[in-house]
């Protein structure tokens, strides 16, 4: 996917990521479209969340039927930095009426990792593309009229996409639904890396083949259902046309495009008197090492050695947020982190940086929390790694699977409160700790992270102020 090379994939994500201060949750759309955030999220008020949803397509590929993917979705909608699913960006204007974003978005294009039909064999792959795009959006009481420029910035295609569109916001109860149509105006470089055959891939049955400039046609319908006051069932269906160019592509199936998405988002946004103005800076400074131990078999106190052949390390620095303390007045606290890795390859390869953005809860109701309070923390969310770590291209090597710098983050870890033990109280937000560093493709589920089923754990120790 975005694993090919080259800086100005590596400055894209970073970008990305960086814009990205908190990462949460969003329902998508099935189709390429914006998601509904503001369905699930407050606009401008520090929103947040996670959830996950299952997405199902079947394939424009002659040959190919149905694909499934696990998209992990992720939203932060702040005053002027968003964060939708498979879309991060800046808003640059924005009134009651209108708003204009500049952005990237994850392009869902491309051949299977996996299994591909007979109609690809022996062609080069078409990864999925990031896209650098503008758009803006014009909202009237009758609807939404919305525009998008979008151009590969990954190198792929170097393809062109105009996208205009038409949507409108129901709500009946807690059902918020929102029908949508589009155009999308695809230049030659787009559709022929897509949906071309080159001559050196010609065959006896496959010809060579440039589909050309074209516009598809798509409908659309989003729904999400308040659950409960942080709950959200999320659903979308599409149906694409792809221009008459595509479809007569000998690689490219005849028909009409159907995609759906199905899953569920929690929203972490703040009340209003829980996040004030004044809320603390964190910062968390850290260093690990590689470690052949499952992520479940740490957390489970069953392995914890860092004896490996390779002896890679890591070091990190990360600052956060505090999105909600005490959530229900439960001792339960929830953090957004953004942090910059070094990983410390040992010669094995160049080093490099990596880049991590995710949410974490943390649990304190033990009975001793009154002397010395101890925390267990678990933080989810996105990594990108401007090179695939040593240890990841091994083990993916050795099976015989691809890698991602674009993958899943976990973070679990303990620590406690070095300010309660050595009885200084103005220290008592100083916690001392220790943790795993946890990238992975969700079992190969999921196309976004490039149906990677494998990843890497470090295991580090921490300390952690507020500033």
């Amino acid at each position: 996917m975005i694993s090919g090379s080259g800086c100005q994939v590596t400055a894209t994500a970073a970008l990305a990521l960086c814009l990205s201060i908190f990462s949460g949750c969003a329902a998508a759309a099935a189709g390429d479209d914006a998601p509904m955030a503001a369905a699930i999220v407050p606009e401008g008020t520090g929103g947040a969340g996670l959830g996950f949803a299952m997405r199902f397509e079947n394939s424009p590929y002659r040959g190919e039927d149905k694909r499934s993917d696990f998209v992990p979705i992720y939203v932060y909608e702040g005053k002027r930095v968003f964060l939708e699913a498979y879309r991060v960006g800046l808003k640059l204007h924005e009134t009651p009426d209108s708003r204009l974003d500049l952005f990237f978005g994850y392009r869902f294009e491309g051949f299977s990792n996996d299994r591909p039909p007979q109609s690809l064999v022996g062609m080069a792959d078409r990864d999925p593309g990031v896209d650098l795009g503008l758009a803006y959006q014009r909202r009237k009481p009758w609807g939404t009229l919305f525009g998008e420029v979008l151009h590969d910035a990954a190198s792929g295609s170097n393809g062109t996409e105009v996208r205009v569109g038409y949507r409108y916001d129901w709500a009946i109860g807690k059902l918020r639904l929102q029908p949508q149509f589009s155009l999308a105006a695809r230049n030659s470089n787009l559709n022929n890396y897509y949906y071309g055959v080159r001559p050196t891939e010609a065959t006896a049955t496959r010809p060579a083949y440039e589909p050309g400039s074209g516009v598809n046609t798509e409908f659309g319908l989003s729904a999400v259902y308040r659950l409960s006051e942080r709950w959200r069932l999320i659903a979308g269906v599409s149906a694409k046309r792809f221009s008459s160019g595509v479809r007569a592509s000998p690689i490219v199936a005849d028909r009409t495009q159907i995609a759906g998405l199905l899953g569920m988002a929690y929203d972490f946004s703040p009340d209003h008197d829980a996040w004030p103005e004044g809320r603390p800076l964190i910062v968390k400074a850290l260093y690990g090492r590689s470690t052949d131990c499952d992520v479940a078999k740490v957390m489970l106190l069953r392995c914890f050695s860092t004896d490996t052949a390779d002896q890679t390390r890591v070091a990190s620095i990360e600052v956060g947020r505090p999105f909600i303390e005490r959530l229900n007045g439960w001792p339960l606290d929830f953090v957004g982190y953004v942090g910059v890795l070094h990983h410390n390859e040992r010669g094995l390869q160049e080093n490099s940086w990596q880049l991590n953005a995710y949410m974490k809860g943390y649990y304190y109701g033990f009975p001793w929390s009154e002397r010395v309070r101890i925390r267990l923390g678990f933080g989810v969310g996105v990594s990108y790694a401007q090179r695939v770590p040593f240890v990841e291209q091994r083990d993916q090597l050795a099976r015989g699977r691809s890698s991602s710098r674009l993958l899943n983050y976990l973070d679990p870890s303990i620590d406690f409160s070095l300010g309660d033990l050595i009885g200084v109280k103005s220290m008592r937000d100083t916690y001392v700790g220790v943790g795993v560093s946890h990238r992975s493709g969700v079992f190969g589920t999921s196309r976004l992270l490039g149906n990677v089923n494998g990843g890497s754990n470090y295991i580090y120790s921490y300390v952690e102020w507020r500033m």
